[in-house]
């Protein structure tokens, strides 16, 4: 995927769901932080962006969640036309380290304004190091992948991702565990 289309994703989502801002919570969130010829192939292979609607009322989340999914959802009409699809995700989507919402990467610039109408959308994406935790906390060999090509390159901070997943050890002591041990061995 590259950075054009995550702006797309961000615009698609906003006007079918009605609303100005949406979080990115997947794996295509690094493309708030980084270019997609700064990062390594395993880091943009997904065609999935996952949105979060923001709404205060959970039901209305799984509502619009539901919503981005039926109309641009896998093997949707938009995923056909455009080679990638959004899916709706809600809070408890992702296990994420405390604080990540006041570290999110705004992408909100020209790309993200509607045509015709010049209204501008913003996308909210998770900060590189707690899309990690997120994905390490997750545990699939796809998600190892990822944060391992990121290591790899230098592209995160590894203590930073460390410190971050011992500050919610209480919350989930067994996915720290293993993402603990990941990291100690796995890159």
């Amino acid at each position: 995927m590259h950075r054009y289309q995550l702006e797309h994703a961000i615009r698609a989502a906003c006007s079918i769901i009605r609303r100005d801002q949406v979080i990115i919570v997947g794996s295509q969130s690094i493309l708030g932080s980084l270019h997609e010829d700064e990062l390594p192939d395993q880091a943009t292979m997904s065609t999935e962006v996952d949105i979060l609607p923001i709404d205060d009322d959970p039901q209305t989340v799984l509502d619009l969640s539901d919503e981005l999914s039926a109309v641009a959802g896998e093997w949707s009409d938009f995923d056909q036309t455009h080679g990638f699809f959004l899916d709706g995700v809600d809070d408890t989507t992702a296990k994420l380290p405390d604080g990540w919402r006041e570290r999110l990467v705004v992408v909100s610039n020209e790309n993200t304004r509607k045509v015709g109408t010049g209204e501008q959308f913003t996308g909210l994406c998770l900060d590189k190091e707690d899309l990690c935790v997120a994905k390490l906390l997750a545990y699939r060999e796809k998600d190892q992948a990822f944060v391992g090509a990121l290591l790899q390159q230098g592209i995160v901070d590894r203590d930073l991702i460390l410190e971050r997943l011992l500050n919610v050890q209480e919350l989930w002591p067994i996915e720290v565990g293993r993402a603990l041990g990941w990291l100690r061995t796995g890159t």
